[in-house]
């Protein structure tokens, strides 16, 4: 086949991201090489590709769906929200400039031939593109220069598949009040809509279904059951979940994230949230944080502005206080830089310089070019346990003492001072051997009765991918949607948004 279609949905978080992995595993499933896209992502929660290129990280669990290896074409503009109201800018996995919302605004006509050629490039070299809007299409104060949404789809002539979450209330308004919003050659190009996170009876739901299909023209393509737990990777704050004891009996290992203003890359504490009998906390609260079994300082965006924030609560007291009484801890990224004695910052926030917490013998300078890698190697401090991850970051930071928590190619990378233990590396928790063996070592520290689980965190997030799969085809009219992408964008009005 070749064909293309742009998800779209009412609103951010509407389970667009979840349509189309599950629309990737599908078409996988069925040997057509398919390929995922997103012209524009704003997350702080990226992800680096072999190539050492930055795109957001639900695209790389889209392409992990379709059985690809992810790419910068799949999400050629990435915006990361920073400090002072502005967003860096990253083009084709590249930092490409920083700029106001104005300022990006008027970027948009020169980055949207950069766009059109990424989504080409796709279409060229697989059979079918499952594009993914950003926010929703009837945000008419953007539509004049858009380029993720009806004015990408306009411009490379894709049909579209509008998705509204019932969950939340006010479906059939969120639909068809985003159609009314649409101009007529818009409209045109919305072939039919897709009911996520339906918990109800269908014979209740249909009635409206019908109804709405007669309202619009449009068909209802299919309604995705409410299915917890089977997401793929969330690209904002809005995906953060906290998990409960999984498993009754023997102790609670406590972990406590402390809640940074931009904190980037929270999926690194997903596989925690898989873990049995551990309660996992993102807080701002200097009692929780001291009293966790292990506090986790969570890479951040804006580390000088955060850093600020988190005296301003508090933490920085909390964090010596553990620290004093040995109590384990662990910085990331820029939780690790944190941790350090001074932070020279000319790239990301206003303030050129910021004392650290002191916790851990290292300092940190920002250099415009940012580090993007693939690294691995050994914990030595952890029975020489093999451990990967990959680097996002502008600071390069440097150890006075201690010892590296890491040996990567007969280097040293983290510190780590008695139960302090900093990394720049995300990802790590997602190495099982990693992680049973550092959970193992906070709960003797604790002195807890705790043993962390045997599952594989990669074959679980397979696993959810195929439930995914299973979602689009156990519920979806596949013959509808395949019809639909292989007319690749024909212009036909396919009904009156209000018949007389």
């Amino acid at each position: 086949m070749s064909g293309a279609l742009l998800v779209a949905g009412t609103h951010s978080d509407a389970g667009k991201s979840v349509v189309v992995a599950g629309i990737c595993r599908w078409l996988a499933r069925e040997g057509v090489r398919v390929a995922p896209f997103k012209a524009q992502n704003m997350a702080l929660n990226s992800f680096v590709t072999r190539e050492g290129d930055e795109i957001g990280r639900a695209q790389a669990a889209q392409a992990a769906a379709a059985g690809i290896e992810p790419e910068a074409a799949m999400n050629p503009i990435l915006l990361k929200p920073s400090s002072g109201g502005s967003t860096q800018v990253v083009v084709l996995g590249k930092p490409h400039a920083t700029a106001s919302a104005r300022g990006y605004q008027r970027m948009k006509p020169e980055l949207l031939p950069v766009v059109l050629e990424a989504l080409e490039d796709l279409r060229r070299r697989f059979d079918a593109v499952i594009c993914e809007g950003a926010g929703s299409p009837a945000e008419i104060n953007l539509r004049e220069a858009d380029l993720a949404n009806m004015g990408l789809a306009q411009a490379a002539n894709l049909p579209v598949v509008l998705v509204g979450d019932i969950d939340r209330g006010g479906l059939f308004a969120s639909l068809y009040g985003t159609l009314a919003l649409l101009s007529p050659e818009d409209r045109a190009l919305v072939r039919g809509f897709i009911v996520n996170k339906f918990r109800g009876d269908p014979a209740v739901l249909a009635p409206g279904l019908a109804d709405l299909s007669r309202r619009t023209g449009r068909p209802f393509l299919g309604t995705l059951p409410y299915a917890p737990g089977i997401g793929i990777d969330g690209e904002d704050s809005l995906a953060l979940r906290e998990a409960g004891v999984g498993e009754a009996g023997g102790d609670v290992l406590r972990v406590a994230v402390v809640r940074l203003g931009r904190m980037s890359n929270f999926t690194d504490f997903d596989p925690l949230l898989c873990e049995p009998r551990v309660a996992l906390r993102f807080t701002r609260s200097a009692a929780e944080v001291l009293a966790a079994d292990l506090a986790i300082l969570p890479g951040t965006k804006a580390t000088v502005e955060d850093l600020s924030g988190l005296r301003e609560a508090g933490l920085d007291r909390a964090l010596a206080a553990r620290a004093r009484r040995n109590l384990p801890t662990l910085g990331i990224c820029g939780g690790y830089q944190m941790l350090g004695r001074r932070i020279v910052d000319g790239v990301e926030g206003e303030e050129p310089e910021a004392e650290g917490l002191g916790l851990l013998p290292v300092e940190t300078v920002f250099e415009p070019e940012k580090v993007l890698a693939r690294p691995s190697g050994v914990a030595p401090a952890f029975g020489g346990v093999g451990v990967s991850g990959y680097e996002i970051h502008h600071g390069r930071t440097s150890r006075f003492g201690g010892e590296p928590l890491f040996v990567s190619d007969g280097a040293g990378e983290g510190c780590r001072v008695g139960a302090v233990l900093g990394t720049s590396w995300h990802g790590v928790l997602e190495c099982d051997g990693f992680r049973r063996v550092l959970l193992r070592w906070v709960a003797e520290e604790r002195d807890l009765s705790w043993e962390p689980g045997d599952f594989s965190f990669p074959a679980l997030r397979e696993e959810r991918l195929e439930c995914l799969g299973d979602l689009v085809a156990g519920n979806i009219d596949r013959g509808a949607l395949l019809r639909i992408m292989e007319e690749a964008g024909r212009k036909e009005e396919a009904g009156a948004l209000y018949p007389s």
